[in-house]
């Protein structure tokens, strides 16, 4: 059995052992790496091409989000998953921006990591229920427009249809001419707006706006 390849960066070292005993008691995970600081991680990353990245956001040089933001350019096949002490709307909008695959919090329960990282390694996007809430309520506060005050773009809309027709995000990439990592944002950035984050609620929202048919 193939196991998820992860790296861990974060600059404080008791955290990155906790990770390491929290994932090491998964028989499918093997952490390959780690790193305390953004700048650091960055070659490293690039070099042993991990599955998945746990990143802090707040580290000292290169933050959480400006290493995502490198790596969905230089290693699009890494997925990074950002690990926070808190959230805010600004900072979870630049981590989608970013190309994020997920944002939990470091207070959630060690089960959540491991529910979000095999959410990623599947191809879905995955946000704690805190964050969640947080973008959700943010986009209703400001978006304006149609479909319930939702303002989807024309390649989110294209996106939802073909998520409601049981496209994969393969399937959708290769369709586009798009790469996983792009769609996967445009997924995120949809879930994020519509404040939906499941592929049902998405179908049936899908349906309910006429964009798919039961």
């Amino acid at each position: 059995m193939d196991k998820l390849r992860i790296f861990l960066v974060d600059d404080h070292q008791i955290m990155r052992e906790g990770l390491r005993l929290v994932l090491a008691r998964q028989d499918d995970f093997t952490v390959i790496g780690e790193a305390a600081d953004g700048a650091s991680a960055l070659p490293l990353i690039e070099g042993a091409a991990p599955d998945i990245a746990i990143v802090d956001i707040e580290m000292p040089g290169l933050s959480g989000i400006e290493l995502a933001g490198r790596l969905a350019i230089s290693q699009p096949d890494t997925r990074v998953l950002i690990l926070s002490a808190h959230a805010d709307a600004s900072v979870v909008r630049e981590a989608l921006r970013a190309g994020v695959s997920g944002f939990i919090l470091k207070a959630g329960a060690t089960d959540e990591l491991v529910r979000a990282i095999r959410a990623i390694a599947g191809g879905e996007v995955f946000f704690c229920p805190q964050v969640s809430t947080l973008i959700a309520n943010e986009y209703r506060r400001t978006e304006t427009g149609v479909a319930g005050g939702v303002v989807l773009s024309e390649r989110e809309t294209d996106i939802l249809r073909r998520i409601a027709d049981g496209q994969s995000t393969k399937e959708i990439a290769f369709a586009l001419q798009l790469s996983t990592k792009t769609v996967e944002t445009h997924r995120a950035n949809l879930m994020a707006k519509l404040g939906i984050f499941n592929v049902a609620g998405l179908t049936k929202y899908a349906v309910r706006a006429g964009l798919s048919t039961p």
